[in-house]
């Protein structure tokens, strides 16, 4: 369920003075969406739980200097962008590449129930999987941004600190290359 960033806003106004509570609600309030994205982002459940945690206790620390409670969602998502990146980037700098693994798929029991039909999303999955991880780490983060984690091209310029109009085209690019290899 989605909530107004006005209903949001009252509890980080509540936790900047000293509410616990509050900051608990918070967490379960953005914690799906966080988890999800850092999942996505690092391709590791653990590690993935590990920038969950890190996420919160930076939010924690700092939440007395996010001047506009309603803008939380987008303060935090660019708290867990910037704590993402750093994990991959170390992880990058003492282990290569970390290997990726497939999205994992959502269960339609309709599909299921029809092999044929399931095999080729799984194979059309795949594919567009395969696509994604082709495309630069920029535009990878981008559709990663836009699609999987449903944020706007406002709320993406906050997360990563690009121009309204790099983001756009940055996009557009991403999705011409994709739909290039998915035909091709």
């Amino acid at each position: 369920m989605e909530y107004s960033h006005e209903y949001i806003g009252e509890f980080v106004k509540m936790a900047q003075n000293g509410d616990s509570d509050a900051f608990a609600q918070l967490y379960s309030l953005t914690f799906n969406k966080i988890y999800n994205y850092s999942r996505h982002y690092l391709r590791d459940e653990f590690l993935a739980q590990d920038a969950v945690q890190e996420i919160f206790i930076v939010a924690l620390r700092k939440l007395s200097t996010l001047n506009d409670p309603t803008l939380f969602i987008a303060w935090l998502n660019q708290i867990a962008f910037h704590v993402c990146f750093d994990m991959q980037k170390s992880l990058k700098s003492d282990y290569g590449e970390v290997d990726s693994e497939i999205l994992e798929e959502i269960c339609d029991t309709k599909l299921s129930s029809n092999p044929e039909a399931s095999t080729f999303k799984n194979d059309e999955s795949a594919r567009l999987k395969k696509a994604i991880d082709s495309l630069s780490s920029t535009k990878k983060e981008l559709i990663t941004l836009r699609y999987f984690n449903n944020m706007k091209i406002d709320e993406i310029v906050n997360v990563t600190d690009m121009s309204r109009s790099t983001v756009k085209r940055q996009l557009q690019a991403a999705i011409d290359e994709l739909n290039k290899i998915m035909k091709g």
